[in-house]
């Protein structure tokens, strides 16, 4: 039986000390709950104070927690900004059975990747930046390629991410509008007997994205933006006989759209346009589920030049924790999950 000191003895004890507070604090994003969240992960103790860091426990969690920061300081000094994404995105590399160590995913940078790979921001909105590496290659992808489909289940930013980048390469001028599109399903043919003109018809099925825009833009900013015809968003029944140049087409919910709307959407692009489609195959409100024209490009269209796919899983979920484990219960029984 051990003693409390033999216990004791056992223990580790790493102390971290920096040029200043305000770099330490830097470090784990002045948010203290990161450092209770690390705690906890890691099953040790940390103290700070002034410039320095003490990690205590057992030796090897010890070792795993000095892992974590030796990699978000050698971002930090690269010039790489630390947010509580950056920060879990460390430990999660680090706690991973099998995977890939803090130290190993340093050399290659790809926790770089993720400070670097930053879209919009202002004073008082946070930029946009991936979470997960699925998020991260999807960006990659987007910057890549002319047609991208971004498949996966609700919560793993796939809309919310093509728009961020549409909204990055608007403020670049590299396209000159943004036009955001999904099909209104629930509504049918009845769509045309709902009171209201077609803003208030359809506005339950868009408001998802103007909400996005909003919580990326300043409110007045965003406004602007729809006000001069430089973000438009509609049904997708209203597409049909265009023609869009420099423009960035996002085309959400695309497994409802069907196989007519499907193809009338990807061939409305013009000279300089790029376009995303986002969905998920398994939640098609279709009927019968074969007409889902997202089902007939994923199989057509693999290996076209300049269209690529992207696809998401449950670790890509970025919503409340829970939400992955909801996705999970759901998907062990069979059922669909709405986004």
């Amino acid at each position: 039986m051990e003693t409390a000191s033999e216990e004791k003895s056992m223990l580790a004890s790493e102390t971290l000390t920096f040029e200043n507070p305000q770099f330490l604090q830097s470090l784990f994003a002045n948010d203290l709950s990161l450092l209770k969240e690390l705690q906890q992960k890691f099953c040790v103790k940390v103290i700070t104070r002034d410039g320095w860091l003490r990690i205590e426990g057992d030796p090897r969690q010890v070792g795993k927690a000095k892992a974590v920061f030796g990699v978000l300081e050698s971002v930090l000094r690269k010039g790489g900004e630390i947010n509580a994404h950056a920060f879990n995105l460390a430990m999660q590399q680090e706690l991973a059975e099998g995977g890939e160590s803090a130290s190993k995913l340093l050399r290659k940078g790809v926790l770089q990747e993720f400070a670097d790979l930053r879209l919009l921001g202002s004073a008082s909105k946070p930029a946009v930046m991936p979470r997960t590496s699925g998020q991260l290659n999807y960006l990659k992808t987007l910057q890549k390629n002319d047609v991208v489909f971004g498949l996966g289940p609700a919560g793993t930013g796939k809309t919310f991410l093509a728009m961020a980048h549409a909204l990055q390469q608007l403020k670049d001028r590299k396209i000159d509008r943004i036009i955001v599109t999904r099909p209104a399903v629930e509504a049918g043919e009845a769509l045309g007997f709902l009171p209201g003109d077609l803003q208030d018809k359809v506005l339950p099925y868009l408001r998802p994205l103007y909400d996005a825009l909003y919580e990326m833009l300043e409110g007045d900013e965003a406004q602007k933006l729809i006000d001069k015809n430089l973000i438009e968003v509609a049904p997708l029944a209203y597409m049909r006989g265009r023609t869009l140049n420099r423009a960035y087409v996002i085309l959400d919910e695309g497994q409802n759209a069907t196989r007519e709307q499907m193809l009338m959407f990807l061939t409305r692009l013009g000279e300089g346009s790029k376009c995303v489609v986002t969905g998920d195959p398994s939640q098609i409100d279709l009927r019968p589920r074969k007409l889902s024209g997202l089902l007939e490009a994923m199989e057509l269209l693999r290996g076209v030049e300049s269209i690529a796919f992207a696809q998401f899983d449950r670790s890509d979920v970025v919503r409340h924790p829970v939400v992955e484990r909801i996705i999970a219960a759901y998907e062990k029984r069979g059922e669909q999950v709405s986004p």
